[in-house]
Formats: C-alpha cells, sequence, structure tokens
C-alpha cells in the first residue's frame, strides 16, 4: 500500500489524494520538532495537560497553526477521555480548547465538521488517529482511537452518526489511519486481550500475536481497519500508515517509549473554501 502520510514542513506529516472535487481538504499529524517546548517536552509539544509551561504550548500551537496558513481561533480541541463520543461541531465552536484545555469540547474523542475552515484537533503520543471525509457530501472528521476507544467502538460511532444524521453511507466514506504506536512495540495483558476477543468480527484474523505468557503484541491498526470494514467502508477507501510513533520517537511524542514524560502531536483536518 502506498504510504499517504508524508513529511511536508519539519511540524508535520501531511495526507496526501485526501482532496474532493469540491473542497480542498488538509489533513496531518504533528511531529515533535519546530516549537519551543524544553526536554521533556521538545520541542513541539501541543498538549496542555501534561505539565508543560501554557505560554509554550500556546506557542507551539500558533506556530503549527500558522505552518499550515491558519489562525489559532479557527481550530477546535477535545477533552479526549478514551471513551467513544463523537460530536459535530460547526464554526461556531472555533477557538475552544485552543487556549485552555478547560474550555475544550468536553468528554468527546471524535470531532466532525460540514463548515469549511474550521480545524478539529485531537492529540496523540501513541493512539491511533483516524480521519473521515466523505468526498460527495463535504463533511470530515477524526477520532482518537487508542484500545479502550477502539474495543468501546470509536470508529464506529463517527460512520454511525454520518449515517442516521448526515445521510452518508458507509460506502461513501473514506479513512485514514495515521501515525501510532504499532504491533512491533505494543505489548498487551490478558485483560487488553479479553476486550479485543469480545468485539472482534467474526472470521476476521487475529489482530495480535502471542509473545509470551499473558502477553501479547497487538495491532491496534489492524483491529481498527477490520472494524472499519464491518461497518461497510470499503477496503479500497482505507489507508493505513507505516509510521510508528514507538519506532520513531525522533520525530513523535511516544508515551510507551518515553516512559508516561512526553509531549503530545495533534492529527488535524479542515476543508478549505
Amino acid at each position: 500500500m502506498v504510504e499517504s502520510f508524508r513529511q511536508k514542513h519539519e511540524r508535520y506529516f501531511q495526507i496526501e489524494g485526501i482532496d474532493s472535487p469540491n473542497k480542498q481538504v488538509f489533513a496531518g499529524f504533528s511531529t515533535r520538532h519546530g516549537g519551543c517546548s524544553h526536554s521533556p517536552f521538545q520541542s513541539l509539544n501541543l498538549g496542555l495537560h501534561v505539565n508543560d509551561e501554557t505560554d509554550k504550548v500556546i506557542e507551539n500551537r500558533k506556530r503549527l497553526a500558522e505552518s499550515i496558513g491558519t489562525t489559532l481561533d479557527q481550530w477546535i480541541f477535545a477533552d479526549q477521555v478514551h471513551d467513544k463520543e463523537v460530536q459535530e461541531v460547526s464554526k461556531m465552536d472555533r477557538g475552544k480548547g485552543s487556549i485552555s484545555y478547560n474550555t475544550g469540547i468536553m468528554g468527546t474523542d471524535g470531532l466532525y465538521t460540514k463548515d469549511p475552515n474550521t480545524v478539529l484537533a485531537l492529540g496523540y503520543a501513541d493512539c491511533v488517529p483516524i480521519y473521515f471525509i466523505s468526498k460527495s457530501h463535504s463533511i470530515i472528521g477524526v477520532v482518537h482511537a487508542g484500545w479502550k476507544g477502539t474495543v468501546s467502538g470509536i470508529a464506529q460511532e463517527m460512520i454511525s452518526k454520518w449515517e442516521k444524521n448526515e445521510h452518508v453511507p458507509a460506502s461513501d466514506i473514506e479513512a485514514w489511519i495515521g501515525p501510532s504506536i504499532q504491533q512491533c512495540c505494543y505489548e498487551v495483558d490478558e485483560r487488553v486481550i479479553s476486550h479485543v476477543e469480545a468485539i472482534l468480527p467474526e472470521g476476521s484474523s487475529k489482530p495480535y500475536t502471542q509473545k509470551s505468557e499473558g502477553k501479547y503484541m497487538l495491532n491496534l491498526q489492524m483491529l481498527n481497519k477490520q472494524l472499519l470494514l464491518q461497518s461497510g467502508i470499503r477496503e479500497e477507501h482505507i489507508h493505513v500508515t507505516d509510521h510508528c510513533t514507538s519506532c520513531g520517537v525522533e520525530d513523535f511524542f511516544s508515551h510507551r517509549k518515553e516512559n508516561g514524560s512526553t509531549g503530545r502531536m495533534l492529527a488535524f483536518i479542515m476543508m478549505k473554501e
């Protein structure tokens, strides 16, 4: 499969081929470079909730926003809780969470919008970002899928909301699974695997291998792809990156690799008028 995430700037990787006929769609994933934060958040930490200096995080966010031709007051952030809540947002929500964590869209791990020039942003440090677009309906979205969100059904919730509320059939949705910790680096225990087994689509290949007694290497990207397929997205409409945030810690923050003391990247997506 062709890699969709290409580094276009020191501050971000951009998804290639995501444009729709009606709107230019700009989507990407930030790096750890080009910011002003100090260790252990060096340098482009974009998370306001990891005990970094607030003014430095805001400056980092402004730099990223400027890099993609926007201003920070066009961005919308969420208070992520590793669950499956998905909310529609609009131009009226621009600026929420941009300079204060507590003013974001609360208790939410997925955002979508039909409004142009509105940037959706979620934070990551190993969890799986999944980007959604319906080119024929001019609608975009993004979810934060750690293992808890994945087994709770965050990806399926986005698809369900679009089908029920926006009349967008799953067959018209395209999805990109972005940089995250890959199977090579993601060891989990029996408890996690029991949750995976409970939601694994019938007949699907196991998205994990056993490493030792009670220890497994989990492929969250593969599991999310299986769930997207089960929800009706066509296989040719699902794109999966090869970038591992743990292996690529020189470019990305990794909660697992850096023992929990690190910054956050952002997955971002917008439609431009």
